[in-house]
């Protein structure tokens, strides 16, 4: 099969085309020819060896957490059949004709391959960290970053379950903040005052999914520490601060996302022999929108 394979660490140019082994499903997998791959963050951070001391990985190696296919083996005790449409996450990597997954559910045909693929990561982070801060209805939730992946499906979660959302982002994202239901407000020189204006009665919890900087003023809005979490700023650790980081790769998640019909904002979609492209995009941090590999 075709794979985009690393054998060392290094620039995106580290990334090529090669021919790898077709996986075998074992007990409890399915094979997956891969329709789609989700690129995120931590896919560059691997492959450029910057996390190589917490998250070292065996040379040759494929990249790639997320997919969506169409089930082609099934493995002992696998409840599917070939032929099925599924989406989750891979334990072989993603950027490859085939993969293999024990963590998929069933893709709901409204969900195109792109959209299936991008979702379980901010997915599965954006309703954790809602958890960890037991938001509640009617309470109000300062959401950093609300027009990025995970900080979009977090502020739909929020509204949904009845909280006010501040969701910051840039000016020229401010209309879609609105759109998903949240007043938004303009980061940036002068956040906290903004933030006061659209709460005046205070705010009860803060999602920082943006790491720009805002911690120390995030702790002094609310007053406290105790419910303010990021997933973006490693300052948090020097702090004192909670950083979430790792989660629950679980079936139940992405019946969750699906149940509750959350989506994300679809950017720039690569063949499988562009992903370098693709790395250097997600790396400039402004790429609209999750990017994909589709080979479709």
């Amino acid at each position: 099969m075709r794979a985009i394979t690393i054998t060392q660490y290094g620039e995106p140019d580290v990334l090529r085309l090669t021919d790898a082994p077709l996986p075998e499903p074992g007990p409890g997998q399915v094979r997956v020819a891969v329709k789609a791959a989700g690129v995120n963050p931590i896919d560059w951070k691997i492959r450029s060896g910057a996390m190589a001391e917490v998250r070292p990985v065996d040379f040759p190696h494929i990249l790639g957490l997320e997919l969506a296919g169409v089930v082609d083996a099934v493995g002992e005790g696998a409840d599917f059949a070939v032929g099925d449409e599924v989406f989750g996450w891979s334990e072989t990597g993603t950027y490859a004709e085939y993969a293999l997954a024990s963590t998929v559910i069933r893709k709901p045909a409204e969900l195109s391959w792109a959209e299936a693929a991008a979702l379980p990561i901010a997915g599965e982070t954006a309703l954790r960290v809602l958890g960890e801060l037991e938001v509640k209805p009617d309470e109000t939730v300062v959401i950093h970053g609300a027009s990025g992946q995970v900080g979009r499906i977090a502020t739909q979660a929020a509204v949904a379950l009845g909280a006010t959302v501040i969701g910051l982002a840039g000016a020229s994202s401010l209309d879609e903040v609105k759109a998903l239901g949240a007043v938004p407000v303009q980061y940036g020189d002068g956040w906290v005052s903004r933030v006061r204006s659209a709460a005046p009665d205070g705010v009860d919890a803060v999602f920082d999914a943006a790491g720009y900087g805002v911690l120390g003023d995030s702790v002094e809005l609310l007053g406290s520490p105790d419910r303010l979490i990021t997933i973006a700023d490693p300052a948090a650790y020097e702090q004192g601060l909670k950083f979430s980081a790792g989660g629950s790769e679980t079936a139940a998640v992405l019946e969750d996302l699906v149940t509750r019909g959350l989506k994300l904002k679809l950017g720039s979609s690569y063949a499988l022999a562009d992903a370098a492209s693709a790395h250097r995009e997600s790396a400039t941090g402004h790429a609209g929108g999750k990017i994909t590999l589709t080979l479709e």
